[in-house]
């Protein structure tokens, strides 16, 4: 697969991942390189933003079509997935991970697509699971799944070394649900997924769900009520902008202040302090003590000051922000015969240059950007 296919179209409509898979430019190497044992430890870049989290994607296929995400109008029977041989290796992704580390991040999440299509991930975790941070203290190994084969996976992902895991549940209504991933897949069955994972010991567990106003808002307190006092975490998440396929309109925007209020009128809350400097879910927790639940905002209340996340896509083009409109070819470097040394002070740049701010100078105009695909580097 190659430049030819730029522009492919799905049902008549242009699909713009295809611009954002091949065209990424090879990072920059300085001439001054770190020597060894002298690697920068923790990476700012010029808000003062540490890097401490990195989003890997694994595969960029799903056995869902969710609307906000990979709708069928785009990604239909003909549209061209990555090839194998595009996609980054279990140890070309180990080594970047190593380095990443090396650098200051001390969490690693894998996403997708649905991570758990892509075929012997437990071995993938095994090989993450055995990695360090400077100080030799275990990366904080998470993965987001839509929960579809969590039941006959979760064994192995827990064997291998996952430490937690987060499934994407957007309502309990099982019509509604049906018809949000498009593929007529019940409700029941990623509970089952949801109670597997509890059962295996990955835990807290958290549940994302994507609100859009008047598709599934009517869902927010049903979800609240279902998981309070279970430990899990159902973290509420504004409907976004990623990407130009989902047909993203600010009318479509649940405000995150709104679903708060929601709960809290039928079961109090108060706030909490975050985990860490950067966590992009404000936190709120029952006043009954039977939980806690998150929201993220990043349309309404952005928290483009504090965020500390890089994004690794499927065939390993970096992106420093979740908006982005173009990557950076690590790919180039792993496969280019380039050293470790060479690759971090490559990173060193990439972060160091760093300015990205897309929700806090959000307009229609900038949303109609195109921008790189969830799909492609996970949510």
């Amino acid at each position: 697969m190659g430049e030819s296919n730029v522009g492919m179209q799905g049902q008549g409509r242009v699909i713009p991942v295809a611009d954002l898979r091949y065209q990424a430019a090879l990072p920059r190497i300085p001439d001054q390189l770190p020597a060894p044992g002298h690697w920068p430890q923790l990476l700012r870049d010029t808000r003062q933003r540490r890097l401490h989290d990195l989003r890997i994607s694994v595969t960029d296929r799903c056995n869902f079509r969710c609307t906000y995400c990979m709708p069928k109008s785009v990604f239909d029977k003909d549209y061209a997935f990555l090839p194998q041989s595009s996609l980054l290796s279990f140890e070309e992704i180990t080594r970047v991970a190593r380095l990443f580390a090396a650098c200051g991040v001390e969490k690693i999440r894998l996403t997708g697509g649905e991570p758990l299509l892509r075929k012997h991930l437990e071995k993938l975790i095994e090989m993450l699971a055995a990695l360090r941070t400077p100080d030799g203290q275990p990366l904080d190994l998470t993965l987001t799944t839509n929960g579809s084969v969590l039941p006959r996976k979760v064994q192995a992902l827990k064997a291998a070394g996952l430490k937690r895991i987060t499934v994407s549940l957007d309502s309990l209504d099982d019509s509604r649900f049906r018809a949000m991933n498009d593929v007529d897949f019940p409700v029941a069955d990623v509970l089952k997924g949801i109670d597997a994972a509890h059962n295996a010991g990955l835990t807290p567990l958290k549940i994302n769900m994507v609100v859009k106003k008047g598709l599934n808002d009517q869902d927010v307190v049903p979800m609240a009520r279902h998981f309070k006092g279970s430990g899990h975490i159902v973290r509420f998440i504004e409907f976004m902008d990623v990407g130009a396929s989902n047909g993203w309109r600010m009318d479509d925007v649940m405000p995150s202040a709104a679903i708060v209020a929601r709960i809290n009128e039928a079961y109090p809350l108060e706030p909490i302090d975050p985990n860490y400097q950067g966590e992009v879910a404000e936190r709120w927790r029952y006043k009954d003590g039977s939980g806690e639940i998150g929201v993220i905002s990043s349309v309404t209340q952005a928290f483009c000051g504090t965020c500390s996340r890089a994004r690794l896509s499927t065939e390993g083009k970096l992106f420093t922000c979740l908006f982005a409109q173009q990557g950076h070819d690590l790919r180039g470097l792993l496969r280019g015969g380039y050293s470790d040394a060479q690759i971090v002070a490559a990173l060193g740049l990439i972060w160091g240059e760093r300015s990205d701010r897309y929700s806090e100078i959000r307009t229609a105009e900038t949303a109609a950007l195109r921008k790189v695909e969830m799909s492609y580097i996970g949510g």
